[in-house]
């Protein structure tokens, strides 16, 4: 209707004078000349009244008020001075604006002259003064705007005046309509059309088109700084990069539709790479914490309407942003509309061709409207893309903050049911698809409206005809209904199996350590290959499924152009070169929603499944909040009691955890928990910190508590941050808490002091320094109750006696202290001890008390004697037997020198690869199978090529106008067309399938590669890496590279081919479009190369600044129970939506740069297309077959949409390639020494004695840092006990990782039964040693699975093991005996039964070499003894070396070694140590007698 109109009003005269005569535009430029200065005028008085009246000085301090304080040299107090520089910009700017007034003046002077002398002559008649209209106007017009930049000056502007802008763009557009019309008047009339006016105008030109730039950009050129330094504090200064918030948010109606508010940003990316600090802030209603809000206040709404019914996420997140999905909506919706007015016109186009002219310059009132329509369509759909991209950046970071948040408030049973892995993987997978749904929104209500306005130009151009495409494009859609259900459970399966995969993956980075020293890392690896086959063969059906819908949608639209045509002729419609071109343009935008529908179907199906999970995540049970009551600060002299309490973990079990619990803890007591192993002290912990299911009772805390978990929990970051946990700094506090914690002497150690980075897991700090910064964080909460979880097993006796001395009956003083231990010696400085059997209390009262009444506390404490009994040595010493004299003469002591020893300190840093690594990578892809590459483009090639054919083909066969003779019969056109047009889309499928065949192939080999090379790197590669770096690469980019860039290579084939057969149509047309042409593909390329200096490493810092969110989610789900505990929630909330800020801002830019390109692209591509049109109007009649004029008119109308599609699929191609690039980056990383060396294999039988040399050791973690162990000599004779002690961070463990080479030596050997260990393969090494590690691991799986994951041995060895290592009558009264579950990181086993199950491990393997490095730190005395009476008699003739801090555990080993600082400080029997009153094993021994005589001397 629109366009009919536009038509007839082309016809009227008015139109043609438009382009006839000169004197319609020079009237035109006078009236808007005079009428931009009238609005100057009246401005300028408006804004003088206002001064006047005195109502405001609003008005007057904007315009002069900053010039006056800058021409002052006074400044006034608390002002800033501000510096001015006059860029080269602004003195362009004026110069133009005075040479353009100067010619006008000129133009004015000379007509004017010369209008005198015809006056003179008799020869002018009435209306000649007219002439003088324009130059007056014009001159006057300049007069204004140049006084006007000098204002700007004077004012110091930044920016120029809008009205200014809109003056200036005005100006060069009525400049290059009167070069038209003077050009073409020169070409009609010759010279005589040159006068003093066109002259002007084609002198004035350059400078308009320059100040047309500058009003673009709006920037005058002049910069003001402020100089306010001196009272600014210095880290503003330094962070002033990113204080700045993007000027997006303030950016004026061009800016934002020519994206140039980006150009600062692009043009420090073109200068030098970029950095976070140079991207400027989000605006406040983009960032992650106000969409948060949004997105969860309309959760808890929907919840709360009926709770009865699960709450929809997307109806929420659809109530939480419609503003912006209406905004994009507008934008797509005139899309749309637009998109279809060039195959409208295309039949009224050939018409004109053909000479059938309805009026006159019909011809360029048609180019006219097809450029107004792809300009507009050029304009909205860059918007409608950032607004989709800014949505979708919404959507997700609200969506990752409540899964964050819903993962720190996780009751226990829920936890049970998500594993850490699933839930990063919500976070890094599904909250990913949900967000890139905001790209497909609109095509659910865009496809109808598309096949309707299709409809709308096929009735038109085929009749009746047009019924049976309707018809054909419902048969069509219906067609993949079912491959997308089949599709829609292929995705299901796959992240189900995605899932399991990140869960082990994820256990096998937290274990390494294990791993390795136990020899399973090939095992594990195995499991995974397995678990990712099973992930392959739901991800190839998927794919293959997605291939076959691909074909099915490039196969419609040709099934609908052959039906619609077949029965056009059926039908005896006359078929014309018009009509065919219209419809065949129509088809072709029909063919992008026909063909998205099945992305469109997929995406919904994947979008359903990921909203689903991530639902059912946030609608599982967090913990009550009654589950305790917590009373201020001072209300009540009872801190902690417990009333008539039952708690169970699995509310699913028979019997509870606990039960009848009664307690009631005065403020400022010191109670202390102690009971065997398993009898539920941690729970009765958990009780209090409200974590346990509650089935009855009540507890009420009084005032706030810290929490000390029994497995260290602490944070990548330095010890300085870890102590602080978000308090702020106060130094004298500081120091008393280092003090109480023991600590000052570590820190010492440590090359950056409390600076030293901390790896992941805490993983460069010795058990005990790990503890000990637990303790010192919660001491430095200064909360009112303490809850510690045996805080003294991971420390020495010494350590031990002081910490407690320091910091329980010192530093705690005041406070309420709930402490559990197995250290018995500590319990009579205790005001009430509490005695717990199968989780309940069975005893409560003081030490005396309880000894007294017997029963299950005097088998504690009897257990504990029994053991200091053992260490009463002093009657043996004379008894010596010779064997230890024999012993004597092995020995090799080195004595200390004064040194001291210098800690780890990891520089964590993202690797971002370079560019020989990029140039490697591109070369190893092109290698890969290269002639299958090739016939993949190949076959590309032909599809493109023959889709092309077709319609030229239909357009060459058909009569030009109605009643002209076809070339062919009607069979012959449809057969041969059909034939071209299915000859094309069985190429593409078989595209499809290749690209997904190789594509996976290319997947799967690069995932082996990283996996087997992760698996196989030193140890040090992981205490170094955070495992949220490398679960990034194992989810994110291998998800990529699965499924992203396959597809992108194809489409990337594809559109190049596409684009270029557009541009070989329309030059074989019109080969003048070849001059424009060129030069566009010059300024392609420039712009792309100007782009991708910045989108590169934008992309780089997107990618590097994923990794943190993930790692910090992963940290704070592990630490749950601890952040809950010092109730830091808010604190670590606060800290995700930083960093996903942090995330979102170089996403968001990235993201509006690749528009930014587009956009100058595709209007690029709409001034070719244009000129294209024109020229075909210009040509004489008859000079261009109509038919192949309309041909390249119809693949013309698509240009701009491919360019922009070719850049966008480059770029985006060679951003995702960065995935590639980081997954390449870990194929590369030096691999530890060979697991099996063939020619240098011991034999079967060794070690058979079991004798340990160590000569000169001298060990250091990493080439920066300094020596660890600095050569330690000695000899473990075979089948001995030897005993390791030493203070914390004397060296003890890291002798252990050399013995089973998990840090290689710097310098000196370890020889075992005379073979170098050095020389034999790791696997070798490590399957013939048995070690009991400090941290006690279980992997998720069965007990059978922890036991014998290499599957070696019978279930009777299993039993027997287990019977041995006290844990058999456990198992057998599980249901399910040996497959009994054990979940993630065996959290439904205690500490201590963790650790007994490494004893069963060590009993299965029988190696002649047995490692206990802290093994009964964990456990209660009497546990501990009946360990060692295990170890005694299993491992009686093997060699048994024991790193341990109770010193009853080593005192009667056949010999002790005592290390300090990283050397041997004495080695020799123990009985001699005692014997020597300056040894310092019996300091050590006396430290621990006299802590543990039983009568404290605390």
């Amino acid at each position: 209707m629109v366009i009919d109109l536009l038509l007839v009003a082309g016809a009227s005269n008015g139109v043609v004078l438009a382009f006839r005569e000169l004197s319609v535009l020079e009237l035109t430029a006078v009236c808007i000349n005079l009428t931009l200065l009238l609005v100057f005028l009246f401005i300028v008085s408006a804004r003088f009244v206002a001064v006047c009246c005195g109502r405001t000085r609003l008005w007057k301090d904007n315009l002069v008020g900053s010039a006056v304080d800058i021409r002052q040299n006074g400044v006034a107090d608390g002002e800033e001075v501000r510096n001015i520089v006059i860029g080269k910009r602004y003195k362009a700017s004026a110069l133009c604006c005075f040479y353009v007034l100067l010619v006008y003046v000129f133009v004015l002077g000379y007509d004017g002259i010369g209008l005198i002398r015809e006056g003179a002559r008799g020869e002018s008649g009435n209306s000649a003064w007219t002439v003088l209209l324009l130059p007056a106007a014009l001159s006057l017009a300049w007069f204004v705007l140049s006084f006007s930049v000098l204002y700007c000056k004077y004012k110091a502007a930044e920016k120029c005046p809008l009205l200014l802008r809109v003056w200036w763009i005005a100006s060069f557009i009525i400049c290059l309509c009167m070069l038209c019309a003077d050009g073409k008047g020169f070409l009609e009339e010759g010279s005589d059309q040159l006068d003093s006016h066109v002259l002007a105008n084609i002198i004035v030109t350059p400078a308009f088109a320059f100040l047309c730039f500058v009003a673009a950009g709006g920037a005058t050129g002049i910069q003001v700084s402020s100089n306010s330094g001196l009272q600014e504090p210095l880290l503003l200064e330094e962070e002033a990069g990113c204080l700045k918030v993007t000027p997006y948010s303030e950016a004026g109606l061009f800016s934002l539709i020519s994206l140039s508010w980006l150009d600062p940003l692009l043009s420090i990316g073109a200068k030098r790479p970029l950095e976070l600090k140079d991207i400027p802030l989000l605006a406040p209603k983009d960032r992650s914490k106000a969409n948060y809000k949004i997105l969860n206040s309309s959760w808890e709404k929907l919840k709360a309407e009926n709770p009865q019914k699960p709450p929809s996420l997307a109806w929420a997140i659809l109530k939480s942003f419609w503003k912006e999905a209406w905004r994009n909506a507008i934008f797509a919706g005139l899309n749309t509309l637009v998109s279809y007015v060039g195959p409208y016109m295309i039949s009224y186009f050939v018409d004109y061709l053909c000479g059938k002219e309805s009026y006159p310059n019909e011809g360029y009132v048609l180019a006219g409207i097809l450029f107004a329509a792809k300009l507009v369509e050029t304009i909205t759909t860059r918007q409608w893309y950032l607004g989709v991209d800014i949505m979708g950046m919404h959507v997700r970071s609200a969506l990752t903050a409540m899964v964050y948040r819903k993962g720190l408030r996780l009751s226990s049973s829920a936890r049970q049911n998500h594993t850490s892995g699933e839930i990063v993987n919500y976070m890094a997978v599904d909250v990913q698809r949900v967000g890139d749904f905001a790209w497909y929104l609109h095509d659910i209500w865009m496809l109808p409206l598309q096949i309707i306005l299709a409809l709308a130009i096929l009735y038109k151009n085929v009749g009746i005809a047009s019924l049976a495409t309707l018809i054909a494009t419902v048969v069509s859609i219906i067609a993949t209904v079912p491959v997308a259900r089949i599709q829609e459970s292929y995705q299901d399966k796959l992240m189900a199996a995605k899932d399991d995969r990140m869960r082990k993956t994820s256990e096998c980075l937290r274990n390494m350590r294990i791993l390795k020293s136990q020899a399973w890392e090939d095992r594990y690896r195995l499991i995974l290959e397995e678990m990712r086959t099973v992930e392959f063969k739901y991800l190839r059906k998927a794919l293959y499924s997605q291939a076959f819908i691909t074909f099915i949608f490039w196969s419609s639209p040709i099934f609908v152009s052959a039906i619609t045509f077949g029965m056009c002729i059926l039908l005896g419609g006359q078929l014309t070169a018009g009509s065919v071109l219209s419809a065949l343009a129509t088809f072709r935008i029909l063919q992008e929603p026909l063909r998205n529908f099945p992305d469109l179907v997929s995406m919904m199906a994947q979008t359903k499944v990921s909203l689903d999970r991530i639902s059912g995540f946030l609608q599982e049970e967090e913990l009550p909040e009654d589950a305790i009551t917590t009373l201020p600060r001072g209300i009540s002299n009872v801190a902690i009691e417990i009333k008539n309490g039952d708690f169970c973990w699995d509310q699913s079990l028979p019997t509870s955890t606990l039960s009848n619990m009664h307690i009631k803890v005065e403020k400022g007591m010191r109670v202390a928990v102690c009971g065997v192993v398993g009898s539920g002290k941690s729970s009765f912990l958990s009780c209090i910190l409200g974590e346990i299911p509650k089935i009855s009772g009540e507890v009420r805390i009084c005032g706030s508590a810290a929490y000390v978990p029994q497995s260290a929990w602490i944070q990548s970051g330095n010890i300085e941050e870890n102590i602080l946990f978000g308090s702020s700094m106060d130094k004298a506090k500081y120091k008393s808490v280092i003090h109480a914690c023991s600590l000052k002497k570590d820190l010492e150690l440590f090359s950056h002091g409390d600076q030293t980075i901390i790896g992941d897991r805490g993983i460069n700090l010795s058990g005990g320094q790990k503890q000990r910064v637990q303790l010192a964080r919660a001491l430095y909460q200064d909360a009112d109750i303490y809850l510690l979880d045996d805080p003294f097993s991971a420390v020495d006796a010494h350590t031990g006696s002081e910490l407690f001395k320091e910091y329980i009956l010192t530093a705690l003083a005041a406070k309420t202290v709930v402490f559990v231990t197995h250290q018995v010696e500590f319990l009579p400085a205790a005001d009430l001890i509490l005695v717990m059997k199968e989780g309940q209390i069975i005893q409560a009262g003081i030490y005396d008390e309880l000894l007294q009444a017997g029963t299950d506390f005097n088998t504690l404490v009897e257990a504990h004697h029994e053991a200091i009994e053992a260490m009463d040595f002093c009657n043996l010493v004379s008894e010596e037997s010779d064997e230890n004299d024999n012993l004597k003469s092995l020995v090799t002591v080195e004595m200390p020198n004064s040194a001291s020893i210098t800690g780890l300190a990891k520089e964590v840093q993202e690797g971002v690869s370079s560019s020989e690594q990029k140039a490697i990578k591109e070369k190893k892809k092109a290698k890969r199978s290269r002639k299958k590459q090739l016939v993949q483009d190949e076959e590309r090639e032909r599809g493109r090529v023959l889709q092309i054919a077709s319609s030229w083909w239909m357009a060459w066969a058909n009569p030009q106008t109605v009643g002209d003779e076809p070339k062919t019969g009607s069979m012959m056109l449809i057969g041969v067309y059909m034939a071209l047009a299915f000859g094309s889309s069985w190429f593409i499928f078989i595209r499809a399938v290749l690209v997904a065949t190789f594509g996976l192939a290319a997947a799967q080999k690069l995932f082996l590669k990283m996996l087997r090379t992760v698996f196989r790197a030193p140890m040090s590669f992981f205490d170094s890496t955070p495992s949220g770096r490398i679960l990034n690469r194992v989810s994110i980019d291998q998800s990529v590279v699965d499924l992203d860039i396959p597809f992108r290579l194809g489409g990337f084939a594809a559109t190049t081919i596409q684009l270029l057969g557009i541009i070989g149509v329309m030059t074989q047309v019109t080969w003048e479009v070849l001059l424009l042409v060129i030069p566009m593909a010059i300024a392609c390329v420039w712009m792309q190369k100007y782009y991708m200096a910045s989108s590169r490493e934008l992309v780089r810092i997107v990618s590097i600044q994923k990794s943190p969110i993930i790692h910090l989610f992963a940290e704070s789900i592990a630490g749950a129970a601890t952040i809950r505990g010092f109730g830091q929630e808010k604190r670590f909330m606060k800290r995700n939506l930083y960093l996903l800020d942090c995330f979102a801002r170089p996403f968001f830019c990235s993201v509006a740069a690749i528009e930014w390109l587009c956009l100058r692209m595709e209007l690029l591509s709409t001034f070719v297309f244009s000129f294209c049109v024109v020229l075909l109007v210009s040509l004489p009649a008859g000079s261009i077959d109509p038919s192949m004029a309309g041909l390249a008119v119809t693949y013309g109308l698509n240009m701009n949409n491919r360019l922009s599609r070719w850049i966008l699929s480059f770029c985006k191609l060679e951003n995702k390639i960065i995935s590639i690039e980081r997954i390449h980056q870990y194929c590369h990383i030096p691999s530890e020494a060979p697991a099996v060396i063939e020619d240098s294999r011991p034999p079967s039988s060794w070690p058979e004695n079991g004798t340990i040399q160590l000569i000169d050791l001298k060990i250091r973690y990493k080439e920066s840092l300094p020596v660890v162990l600095h050569g330690v000599s000695c000899i473990f004779p075979g089948g001995k006990k030897i005993g390791i002690v030493g203070r914390t961070g004397s060296g003890k463990s890291t002798m252990i990782q050399a013995l089973f080479r998990l840090i290689e030596p710097e310098g000196g050997r370890i020889i075992i039964d005379n073979i170098d260990i050095s020389t034999i393969g790791l696997h070798d090494l490590r399957n013939r040693l048995s070690i009991i590690p400090q941290d006690p691991t279980l992997f998720e799986g069965t007990i059978r699975d922890n036991l014998d994951p290499l599957a070696e041995h019978p279930d009777q060895d299993i039993w027997q093991a287990l019977d041995k290592s006290q844990l058999g009558d456990v198992v057998r009264q599980k249901e399910q005996k040996l497959d009994t579950p054990v979940l993630e990181n065996g959290d439904n086993w205690s500490v201590g039964q963790r650790q007994l199950v490494s004893l069963g491990r060590a009993l299965l393997k029988q190696a002649r070499i047995l490692v206990l490095d802290e093994a009964t730190a964990s456990v209660d005395s009497a546990t501990d003894n009946l360990i060692q009476k295990i170890i005694r008699s299993e491992f009686k003739d093997c060699t048994v070396c024991t790193i341990a801090h109770r010193i009853p555990t080593v005192i009667d080993s056949d010999m002790v070694l005592v290390l300090s600082d990283g050397r041997v400080a004495e080695y020799d029997t123990p009985a001699r140590l005692l014997e020597d009153k300056s040894s310092m094993f019996l300091k050590l021994v006396s430290e621990y007698s006299s802590r543990s005589s039983g009568v404290p001397d605390f």
